[in-house]
């Protein structure tokens, strides 16, 4: 572990950083299902709402990546803060960091990580919580988890979470980082380039909510949102009204590399909206606020895509 975070380069240990930061917060997480772990050295990094400046709030869907031996995923989330909504990057690194008490799903309950864990130079699945396939896989256990009921999206403010870091969490924020793998960005930048991601159409209930590896968003490889994690309230200010300068010095743990705010293109070849059937440990829907203020006007909406066929169903989950 000590070789693995001395390796990180230097330009991963910068972690104050300028953030995206708007007035009116993100819809709640959907409640979709996990596809089926690829293979042993693949990670779970769940799915989260991302910004642009032009369209708003977009779902950049969950998905499976080859994880970089001996690190850990800290997810990214929104925190409320000075009457704003900043953004404050994920990394990887050897232990599991602050991310705003919010219930990913999966093994992130909010807290920590309960999906797997490290031992030696494998990654050993906790098939309580995660789709992992005893066929492909076989560094496997079962240890039960309590499930957290919240769908939540941010931290702080009326109607977030309330959550703040722990001694052990603050640690691993000053710890070594890895910034987001170039497999993630390409995730999020597929996801903003397809009109039918954004929470303005689909009402915080994506077409894809998930996808077996990251980049794939081929019809075999997408899954569904079962449902938007609470009623949808759309913003009265339009995302370019809400969208304000980072504040001088960003937000520690903020940086912004590797999720950057994309501008939809004209089209796009996405499967369309369906329903899904896995079964799944992410939590019920709960009621959410979307606090936005009034009376501004509304830009023009992402431009339009041609859908493509929809997606197939998959086979039972866990």
């Amino acid at each position: 572990m000590a070789v693995v975070v001395m390796s990180l380069s230097a330009a991963s240990l910068a972690q104050i950083a300028v953030g995206i930061s708007v007035r009116i917060g993100p819809p709640a997480l959907p409640v979709y299902a996990q596809p089926i772990c690829p293979g042993p050295g693949y990670m779970w990094t769940p799915g989260y709402w991302a910004w642009n400046d032009d369209g708003g709030y977009y779902w950049v869907p969950g998905t499976w990546v080859v994880a970089p031996v001996g690190l850990l995923w800290t997810p990214g989330y929104w925190g409320w803060a000075g009457g704003l909504y900043l953004w404050h990057a994920g990394y990887w690194g050897p232990h599991i960091g602050f991310y705003g008490g919010i219930n990913y799903g999966f093994g992130y309950g909010g807290v920590g990580f309960v999906g797997g864990e490290w031992r030696g130079g494998a990654f050993f699945y906790n098939r309580s919580v995660n789709n992992v396939s005893v066929t492909n896989v076989t560094n496997v256990y079962n240890r039960t988890v309590v499930v957290n009921n919240n769908t939540t999206a941010f931290n702080g403010g009326a109607g977030g979470v309330q959550a703040t870091p722990t001694a052990a969490e603050r640690a691993a924020e000053n710890e070594p980082h890895q910034a987001a793998l170039a497999s993630q960005t390409q995730q999020e930048h597929l996801a903003s380039q397809n009109r039918a991601n954004f929470a303005s159409e689909n009402h915080g209930r994506p077409a894809i909510a998930a996808t077996s590896k990251a980049g794939d968003f081929s019809s075999h490889s997408v899954v569904a949102a079962r449902a938007a994690g609470a009623e949808y309230h759309a913003p009265s200010m339009s995302p370019k009204e809400a969208r304000v300068s980072s504040p001088a010095g960003g937000s520690k743990g903020g940086s912004n590399e590797g999720f950057r705010s994309f501008t939809p293109p004209s089209k796009s070849n996405t499967p369309s909206s369906q329903s899904h059937t896995e079964s799944t440990p992410h939590a019920a829907p709960v009621p959410h606020s979307n606090p936005a203020p009034k009376s501004a006007p509304k830009s023009s909406p992402p431009p339009k895509h041609q859908s493509a066929p929809k997606p197939e169903k998959h086979g039972k989950g866990f």
